[in-house]
């Protein structure tokens, strides 16, 4: 069981990281617990010494975060960037139009829009994958889907993509971006100036993209479909 500390009311969680070379303490932008890092011969009340002198950032940083957003009828939610109005409305399956999301009356909505954008997610991002894998002229093991709250995507070095379902609801061009990053790892399975230059080579002009989603990531992580 990983150690935990308390900061003003605040969870943070320790972690001891043999390469690190000075403390850190992050809130992920795209939600998540606060995550403070240590080096392994760091003490730690030298650890919690650092949390408390940071404590003002971070009671300011964690305020700053989205609260939780719960589907249901009524509500209006992001599709492809594109802000819908979820409707129960008497349809056989969850349809799209004219910025209505139609879910079938008397299906639990939360759980049967999740499905619904986890279906979108992979049948979008296995065809940028595609794209991005054949123009590398490399090719990707697997393609899987998870609800991740500390990253978008991941690539392992031999060959396995994950990637955040919830990309359904962000805009194309920032799904596409995030392809084109793991893919990329294919290649140079670190983020050195070559590997930015190989992302750059795959998605020209993608660092609007990797803006919006540090601007935006957590609003989408902020979805919650449980009835």
């Amino acid at each position: 069981m990983s150690e935990r500390i308390e900061i003003d009311g605040i969870s943070v969680a320790v972690r001891r990281n043999a390469r690190a070379r000075r403390m850190t303490l992050r809130v992920p932008r795209a939600g998540g617990e606060v995550v403070l890092t240590l080096p392994p011969r760091a003490s730690l009340a030298s650890g919690r010494d650092f949390a408390v002198s940071k404590s003002d950032w971070l009671r300011r940083t964690v305020a700053a975060m989205p609260g939780p957003q719960l589907v249901g009828d009524g509500v209006t939610i992001p599709v492809a960037g594109q802000q819908v109005v979820l409707r129960a409305l008497p349809v056989r399956m969850v349809t799209l139009a004219d910025g209505v999301l139609a879910v079938p009356q008397g299906k639990a909505i939360g759980p049967t829009v999740q499905a619904w954008l986890k279906h979108r997610a992979h049948a979008a991002l296995r065809e940028s994958v595609d794209r991005h894998t054949a123009n590398l002229g490399r090719k990707a093991r697997a393609l899987t889907l998870r609800d991740t709250r500390s990253r978008w995507g991941s690539c392992t070095s031999d060959g396995r993509l994950m990637f955040s379902w919830r990309l359904a609801m962000a805009p194309y061009g920032v799904l596409d971006y995030v392809a084109a990053h793991e893919v990329a790892h294919l290649a140079h399975m670190d983020h050195s100036p070559r590997f930015w230059a190989q992302v750059e080579a795959l998605m020209p002009g993608h660092a609007q993209y990797r803006a919006w989603l540090r601007a935006n990531g957590a609003e989408l992580q902020a979805w919650r479909f449980k009835d």
